[in-house]
């Protein structure tokens, strides 16, 4: 008969834990863009030295795509030619950013719920 007090309640064994998952995949996507485009830009402020800060935004829909292309930044005002335009390069602190919405650009991104897996467990 075993002793009440004793720490032994009678359950002899171990306790194994494991888990064995695997997953593979593989895929491409290949994506080539070239636009030519001249964008619109307005004066949106002028600093002390006469330097034009600009910004401008175009939209422009390309196979059920909706592409957008946004520029800002510094111009002096004998860069701006004849015609009243000027080219990227010759923006100071440009800040040009090109992307878009549309069916292509969801398929291309992982799903929430993928982003999320690889913040909290990127390996």
């Amino acid at each position: 008969m075993a002793n009440p007090r004793s720490s032994d309640f009678g359950w002899k064994g171990g306790l194994d834990y494991g888990s064995n998952t695997k997953s593979k995949g593989e895929g491409t996507t290949e994506r080539s863009e070239k636009l030519v485009l001249l964008v619109a830009a307005v004066v949106t402020g002028v600093l002390e030295n006469g330097n034009l800060l600009i910004s401008g935004s175009q939209e422009v829909r390309v196979n059920h795509e909706i592409r957008i292309l946004n520029v800002a930044g510094i111009v002096r005002p004998y860069d701006v030619d004849a015609k009243n335009m000027i080219s990227y390069e010759k923006i100071a602190e440009a800040r040009i950013s090109y992307g878009g919405r549309g069916r292509l650009t969801e398929v291309q991104q992982p799903p929430w719920g993928q982003q999320v897996m690889d913040i909290v467990s990127p390996i």
